[in-house]
């Protein structure tokens, strides 16, 4: 077991360079989709930079990071099984199973803008973009404060956390369209 933190640390860290990706990833969308309203040329220039941004994120980034994650994690959950008992460590659970949704919508949508297909605005990516936040914030406090944390005050928390951050992304669309 000495190398145990030595695997949580891979765990960790990989876990970190996945949100990079899944925090960058939705923000390429946003600059993606603003591209194709822009003139021609900036318009070709710029989606296929953003194509190339995008698929080497996705790629060699966000999945190898996914994958990694997943497979330091078992690993734990291998080593100590008993984690799986406890209440915290299933209610992370779900939070990451919410994160693999993200993550697999996220790829279809990646692929539907490199076909140039866009189905959502800017907005709503901004809106897209936020959930990986909320879900680390869940997963965080789940974590370091485990089974003394009170589940109706965090569920409170987070949809509060929620509200401030659609509330904040309101206020910069309004903000912008005064700007422009």
């Amino acid at each position: 077991m000495e190398y145990y933190n030595y695997i949580k640390s891979l765990h960790i860290i990989f876990v970190i360079t996945w949100f990079a990706g899944l925090f960058y990833t939705p923000r390429l969308f946003i600059y993606f989709i603003e591209a194709s309203q822009k003139k021609e040329p900036d318009r070709t220039i710029l989606i296929n930079q953003f194509k190339i941004m995008i698929y080497r994120l996705w790629y060699i980034i966000t999945w190898p990071s996914l994958i990694l994650t997943v497979f330091f994690g078992s690993w734990l959950l291998i080593l100590v099984p008993e984690l799986i008992n406890q209440k915290w460590m299933i209610v992370k659970l779900c939070f990451v199973l919410i994160l693999f949704l993200f993550h697999f919508k996220t790829h279809l949508i990646q692929k539907e803008l490199r076909n140039e297909t866009i189905n959502y605005s800017s907005f709503f990516m901004r809106i897209w973009n936020e959930v990986p936040t909320l879900v680390l914030f869940s997963i965080v406090f789940i974590v370091t404060l485990k089974n003394s944390i009170h589940w109706i005050y965090s569920l409170i928390s987070l949809f509060c956390f929620t509200l401030v951050i659609l509330g904040l992304i309101k206020l910069y669309k309004l903000i912008r369209n005064k700007n422009a």
